[in-house]
């Protein structure tokens, strides 16, 4: 392969490969405000430059590239044998002097600035700027504009490096962000009565380098250095998004995209971005229940897996079947471990995917492009996680039914049924039981394990509070039958369970082994200095801890259908240890 010499590292690369795109592969620092991945090349904010040495044609000596001039490693093509230099006293000269121009009419407000902690221009001012400023006049004030339902703009923040406008124009297709004004007064705005409101809008927040565009939602919410990171997959829709989490003390505070250009490239939708608030929500359920004398009545966990065991063998002695009706908003282990506790109390128990919702139709950014485009943005309708996981798992164990099949096996429409315990798993975001399925349930002895209190409640006979996607791991299966892994965020809230817990425990209870009463069981989140150590406490008993990992391998060992779970699994690449910026000396 031909090879390129950046700042006395020898790096190999693709012919077509500008020198900054080689340099970023290979972990050579070179700044940079306007290049993305993502997007086309602009050059436009020049402190990239470098200066180079390439091959003479004639006499195959090293000669100065176009004559000694400085040039955009992002915008030039990489060539055998050149050596590249962005850290020589001329390219180093360009550096302090874009640096010093970006900083003339910037204001000092990195203390109360959201991107304070993560910004390029508080980076590159501290590695390539000047300790001091020579700016003696008075700076340019901009105003502060709210461009959409999502994006606060503080204009006088903006560095002009135009990537927010190209992504409105080359990945959405709909153009809302245009520059406006020359010179220093050059400013980013919307179209008049046009905002910035398409489906992928907060991703310009992800791209401004500096804190010139910032989320409404996060505005002032916390500091970034205090914030941990957990990798997540898309919970709500079948897209298979893959983002991170940031949370701290136990709670969410944004969620932001992870890079898979396999899956959603650099971006996710603003529905996935902002839809996790009902993890918080004060609608939360946090006991277990059981119904006495028509009313559901706060129990322990013992007693409701006591009464769950016992109501299914009653029906089943009977000549009752049990069905277990598997949520698409599970993850593929939980399935696994549901799955086993029907068979351990029904050995002919129906096995069945819930309602799988779907909102319109799939629609494909840049407006006009086919799904089988490069550079397509495919958002989909399905508002389900992982449907075909579930189907996949339960399919390893036998037949599997559809919710609308499971409607019919449960009487509906006709009243006679075969059916006479459900297990009922839920997990949506808002309401999910229609009234016909309250209806069909009715007479049956229904088991509910939910994270919401909603109406299904009122067909529920034992109800469990589960756990939601970002406390607990697992696996989702995405439209493109991509199997992938995803961690835990934060601790489940107090008394609740995740599905898979639940299933483990039900699996020791018809076992003969007991779940024990802890005294208390802690979970504690990792801290950092000057930071307000967090943890969860809860007294709920529970069998051995269900762990995800050790439950794919089971899958894949105890099951030749479920092989893939072993080799087939996109498990998250570990976060790479951050190096301070400064030295830290101990005094």
């Amino acid at each position: 392969m031909p090879t390129i010499t950046i700042n006395g590292k020898k790096c190999e690369f693709t012919p077509g490969q500008m020198i900054l795109q080689v340099a970023n592969a290979n972990a050579v620092e070179i700044p940079q405000y306007c290049y993305h991945d993502g997007l086309s090349i602009v050059a436009s904010c020049r402190i990239c430059l470098g200066e180079a040495f390439a091959p003479d044609a004639k006499t195959g000596q090293l000669a100065p590239y176009m004559g000694g001039k400085l040039f955009p490693t992002c915008q030039t093509p990489a060539m055998d044998g050149m050596v590249v230099y962005t850290d020589s006293p001329k390219s180093v000269a360009n550096q302090k002097a874009v640096m010093e121009y970006l900083l003339i009419n910037h204001p000092l407000d990195c203390p109360v600035c959201d991107q304070s902690g993560e910004c390029f221009l508080q980076d590159y001012s501290y590695m390539y700027g000047r300790g001091v400023s020579r700016f003696e006049e008075q700076k340019v004030k901009q105003p502060k504009k709210d461009v959409g339902p999502h994006v606060f703009l503080y204009s006088d923040r903006c560095i002009m490096c135009t990537r927010c406008v190209r992504f409105t124009r080359e990945v959405t297709g709909t153009s809302e962000l245009t520059v406006t004004g020359r010179g220093n007064r050059e400013e980013i705005d919307v179209f008049p009565g046009v905002p910035l409101d398409n489906e992928l809008s907060a991703n310009v927040i992800d791209l401004c380098p500096v804190g010139a565009l910032l989320d409404k939602d996060f505005l002032f919410a916390q500091r970034v250095w205090f914030l941990k990171e957990a990798a997540g997959v898309d919970p709500l829709t079948a897209s298979g998004d893959n983002i991170s989490i940031h949370h701290n003390e136990g709670k969410i505070y944004r969620v932001k995209p992870r890079t898979n250009l396999s899956v959603n490239k650099w971006w996710i939708t603003d529905e996935v971005r902002y839809g996790w608030k009902f993890v918080h929500s004060e609608n939360r359920l946090r006991s277990p229940m059981r119904r006495q004398y028509g009313t559901l009545v706060e129990a322990d966990y013992n007693r409701a897996y006591d009464g769950i065991i016992e109501g299914v063998r009653s029906r089943t002695n009977q000549g009752k079947r049990l069905a277990v009706v598997v949520s698409p908003m599970l993850t593929c282990e939980e399935a696994y471990q549901l799955a086993r506790v029907a068979k351990a109390l029904d050995s002919s128990a129906i096995l069945a995917v819930g309602p799988v919702p779907v909102h319109g139709q799939d629609k494909v950014y840049p407006t006009g492009a086919k799904e089988t485009d490069k550079n397509a943005f495919k958002i989909c309708a399905e508002k389900a996680p992982n449907a075909r996981g579930v189907r996949r798992v339960l399919g390893g164990f036998g037949p599997v039914l559809e919710w609308n099949d499971v409607l019919a096996r449960l009487g509906k429409g006709t009243g006679s049924s075969d059916v006479g315990s459900v297990i009922l798993t839920g997990n949506y975001p808002s309401e999910w039981l229609t009234r016909d399925a309250r209806e069909a349930l009715s007479g049956k002895f229904v088991t509910l394990i939910d994270t919401l209190a909603s109406d299904a409640m009122d067909a529920a006979d034992i109800v469990l509070p589960g756990a939601s996607f970002a406390e607990k791991a697992g696996t989702f299966e995405n439209w493109k039958h991509q199997l992938q892994a995803f961690e835990q965020a934060i601790p489940v809230i107090e008394m609740a369970k995740s599905e898979g817990q639940i299933a483990t425990d039900l699996l020791a209870v018809l076992a003969g082994k007991p779940v024990q009463d802890h005294n208390v069981a802690s979970l504690e989140l990792e801290t950092t200095r000057g930071q307000v150590a967090a943890s969860v406490q809860v007294a709920t008993p529970r069998a051995e801890l269900f762990n995800p990992a050790n439950c794919r391998a089971e899958m894949a060992r105890s099951n030749p259908a479920l092989a893939i779970f072993a080799t087939g699994v996109s498990v998250p690449a570990s976060n790479a240890v951050r190096e301070p910026d400064m030295e830290v000396v101990t005094l």
